[in-house]
């Protein structure tokens, strides 16, 4: 039994040896969202933690979130009546993004990574390649739907809908209205036209994750577009040493970004998911931390 136990476990550490990133997306997802009573009552929980925004897509409304979501955030201060611009939330992501650039995406967002699940399906897969001009959708969802609608378009009451959740967000009705419609009758019975828009939506998101890899991602999200902006700047980043490539191609034909890492090692499509390192043979590409441009693309002291 003890022969046989060692063997399992040294399998199991293999096999999360191997897949870190998955690891640290369900790790990451379980603790930003471990109110796990809400699901049983229907509630959402509002306790001082709510007062935090978490780096990643993680809807307010879900009923075991314990953060708030740095967009929806970012949206109820824009459109109140009394504050035009969330310092908070925008300095919180500048910090975020220029320490991490969109790794964030990539290991931290519990949307990002359904997205990833639902890619796995066994159905066959389109590349995006020829789709790239949509990845400026998502910069226009940044700036108008996030930042000026809620700021121009007020009530009489002189406030600003958060048109992104209430309109694009499918985040909202996966982790917030169909949990609570579930465990609520009353939220059932008031589902209307807007609801069957987003599941719609929804649904869409998950037919094309299905086939494309993370096309809320690349084409809609307004988060991934805040922090792709950072992703040249940031403290940590890629780094090819043009010495040790060989100009395979493995690393760009395996990213689902759509990203040639050997030629731009920070692009903003790049949410450093690690998936070209593992394709290297020659170990080439690498995780840097540090600031410096200069230290990309080069040898280090230790590889001479």
């Amino acid at each position: 039994t003890s022969v046989w136990s060692a063997s399992a476990l040294a399998k199991l550490l293999g096999a999360l040896r191997r897949n870190v990133r998955t690891v640290v997306q369900l790790c990451w997802t379980a603790l930003t969202n471990g109110y796990a009573a809400g699901f049983a009552k229907g509630t959402i929980y509002k306790g001082e933690l709510k007062r935090v925004c978490v780096p990643g897509l993680n809807c307010y409304s879900c009923p075991a979130a314990g953060g708030a979501c740095p967009i929806g955030s970012f949206q109820a201060v824009a459109g109140s009546s009394k504050f035009r611009f969330s310092y908070y939330v925008a300095g919180m992501l500048i910090f975020l993004g220029v320490l991490l650039g969109r790794l964030i995406c990539g290991f931290l967002c519990p949307f990002g990574w359904f997205q990833d699940l639902i890619n796995k399906l066994p159905v066959k897969k389109l590349s995006t390649r020829r789709l790239k001009p949509l990845r400026y959708l998502k910069y226009a969802v940044l700036v108008i739907a996030v930042v000026l609608l809620p700021a121009l378009l007020r009530d009489s009451f002189g406030l600003g809908p958060p048109y992104f959740c209430k309109y694009l967000c499918p985040q909202g009705v996966l982790e917030g209205a169909i949990p609570l419609s579930l465990a609520d009758s009353g939220i059932r019975a008031a589902l209307g036209s807007l609801f069957r828009w987003k599941a719609a939506l929804l649904l869409a998101v998950v037919a094309l994750s299905a086939v494309f890899y993370r096309p809320f991602c690349k084409w809609l999200c307004p988060l991934g577009a805040f922090y792709s902006l950072l992703n040249s700047v940031s403290l940590l980043d890629m780094r090819v040493n043009k010495d040790r490539c060989i100009s395979c191609g493995k690393c760009a034909r395996v990213c689902g970004m759509d990203v040639d890492i050997t030629k731009t090692p920070n692009h903003t499509e790049c949410i450093r998911c690690g998936v070209c390192i593992k394709a290297c043979p020659t170990d080439a590409i690498r995780y840097r931390c540090g600031f410096g441009a200069g230290m990309n693309n080069t040898k280090t002291k230790e590889e001479n």
